[in-house]
């Protein structure tokens, strides 16, 4: 029973293609996870901040109010305070300043200044503007056209406000002065600066008076945000993307993304705008989404771990494995090797065997082909003598013709001399033009010995044109030669042996030699090496084999076949050379 080991290669390619599937599940699940959780937590935290930033917006108005309304009553009371009355009266303001200071640090004022009919000051808490003159300044005027106190609001030379309350001080419907109470509003937007708002405070006119940005001061709400937007429309589209806050930057601060909120100040239709950076909602969105891309890398990484130990051991497998591979591949490949050598020591044997076919072939033919040269020797023999006595005789003509006897039978003997010479040759010459008709008689003339002792009948039939083809005339020869002894040694058993050499030209040149014989027997083996169905010591089974490999070569095909009425068939077929091929090469 045989027990099939799974393979590991193939497990570690479900594992592994499970695996890559299952993180990119994780990864689309860590990426929706963290695009939902960013949207709804930037909602949230953003309403938050909104509420707290809505808080501190109405602390923001509460305080101004707060601080514009205790200095709005403080002008009422200075000016029915005796010692000033008397001071104006009296025109003596030597302690006038004095008590000025005094209030003011009680108060909380940013500075107090009495100023006389004329508007010059008489007294203040800053003493280096006694003697200056207010007549045309608003809180002077405005004072002097009302009957209760009035504020108004001033722009210095430098570009900061300057916000006052000023009373008309009288005693008996006779003007004496005017009282100015500076309130101190700067002390608000230092305190606002501390904090993470930026704050802005417009009049009724919409033109800002108090900014924690001191290059607001004097300008509308756009022109201050024109004026502090970032440098170029693509500086800001980037800054817009990396701020990726869920919803819509409401406006932009010096370049971010921020939340603008607005509340109306109950004092003289006064407005306080408040912007309120994304920064604490980003950084507390992205602490949670840090905490949740951690988790998802962390069970990644598990996975991968789980995995990396999985190729690790299988890697260990593959390795033995391979280990083992090496050992069968070097085996496989010293068989190889020596299946090679013994390829070519049997290429060798084969062709040192067809040579020594050949050789042995011609041994057997060495007996008839000495009956022939025989014959000739003995008839040169008989002329030779009857010319001499012819000689004798003086009877020269006749002679003469006995010498041409003689001539044409030494041209007999070297024609069969030389047939058996190129058969006994390898035949490795380049190929050339051959004529099968003549390749045909010059095998004929080498078998014609045993073909007479074997009392064979030849039948031939060629056509008168010549056959051309391309080749090796003495290998095309040998084969002819091979199939005619095939021929002969089937046909041999017959009462009356016979062979058919018919020789026709079609598309290809065809040769067919056809016998009497009993058939084939078995196709398979017939063009095997060593395969022959001779008795031992006739033959070694190479010629078919051998004669096969030649027509090959020529680019040709040799076919068998047993005849209808007994007997077999052998056919070579070989490419035509015509003139159209010579112009090829």
């Amino acid at each position: 029973m045989v027990v099939s080991r799974p393979d590991p290669s193939r497990s570690l390619s479900r594992a592994t293609v499970v695996a890559r599937v299952l993180a990119v599940l994780l990864a689309l699940l860590a990426v929706g996870v963290v695009y939902v959780t960013n949207i709804w937590l930037t909602d949230r935290f953003t309403e938050t901040t909104r509420t707290r930033a809505e808080l501190r917006l109405s602390l923001y108005s509460n305080s101004i109010v707060s601080e514009l309304q205790r200095n709005s009553v403080v002008p009422l009371l200075l000016s029915r305070d005796p010692v000033i009355v008397n001071a104006l009266n009296q025109k003596d303001y030597a302690a006038t300043s004095q008590r000025l200071i005094s209030l003011r640090e009680e108060i909380g004022a940013a500075s107090l200044e009495l100023l006389d009919e004329s508007g010059r000051t008489v007294a203040a808490t800053d003493r280096t503007q006694l003697g200056t003159q207010h007549r045309n300044m608003p809180y002077f005027v405005e004072a002097l056209r009302s009957n209760g106190t009035v504020f108004t609001i001033s722009e210095t030379e430098s570009g900061a406000f300057g916000f006052a309350f000023s009373r008309l001080i009288k005693d008996d419907q006779r003007v004496l002065g005017v009282m100015v109470v500076e309130v101190d509003l700067r002390k608000l937007e230092q305190r606002w600066s501390g904090g993470s708002d930026a704050i802005m405070v417009t009049d009724s006119t919409g033109r800002v008076i108090v900014s924690t940005e001191p290059r607001w001061r004097g300008r509308t709400v756009d022109e201050a945000l024109t004026a502090q937007s970032p440098p170029s429309a693509i500086a800001r589209a980037i800054q817009a993307t990396g701020d990726w806050t869920g919803r819509a930057p409401e406006t932009y601060l010096l370049g971010e993304a921020v939340l603008q909120l607005e509340t109306l100040v109950p004092f003289r239709g006064w407005r306080l705008t408040s912007f309120v950076t994304y920064s604490s909602v980003r950084e507390r969105v992205n602490a949670v989404l840090a905490l949740e891309i951690m988790v998802f890398a962390i069970l990644i990484a598990l996975g991968f771990y789980a995995l990396s130990r999985r190729a690790v051991s299988t890697s260990q497998l593959f390795q033995r494995e391979s280990a083992e591979l090496r050992l069968l591949n070097e085996r496989l490949q010293q068989e190889i090797a020596e299946r090679e050598r013994v390829e070519r020591t049997l290429e060798q044997a084969e062709q040192t065997l067809a040579q020594s076919q050949k050789l042995a072939a011609l041994g057997e033919m060495s007996a008839a082909v000495s009956h022939e040269l025989n014959q000739p020797l003995a008839a040169m023999k008989t002329y030779l003598a009857g010319a001499r006595l012819l000689m004798q005789r003086k009877r020269v003509d006749e002679s003469l013709s006995s010498f041409s006897r003689i001539d044409d039978l030494i041209d007999r003997m070297g024609k069969i001399t030389r047939q058996l010479k190129s058969f006994a040759r390898k035949g490795e010459d380049a190929f050339q033009p051959v004529d099968l008709r003549e390749a045909l008689s010059s095998a004929l003339a080498i078998m014609e010995p045993q073909l007479k002792q074997g009392h064979v009948k030849i039948e031939r039939n060629t056509p008168k044109e010549p056959v051309m083809v391309m080749g090796d005339r003495i290998r095309l020869e040998q084969v002819i030669v091979n199939l005619l002894r095939n021929a002969m040694d089937a046909s041999g058993g017959a009462e009356q042996p016979l062979v058919e050499i018919d020789l026709s030209l079609a598309e290809v040149a065809k040769l067919a030699v056809r016998d009497n014989g009993p058939g084939i027997e078995d196709f398979e083996q017939l063009f095997e090496p060593f395969y022959t169905t001779k008795q031992p010591g006739d033959g070694v089974g190479l010629g078919l084999a051998i004669s096969s490999g030649i027509v090959t070569d020529h680019g040709g095909r040799l076919l068998a076949r047993n005849r209808a009425h007994g007997g077999a068939t052998f056919e070579m077929r070989l490419p035509l050379w015509t003139a159209q091929s010579k112009a090829a090469e």
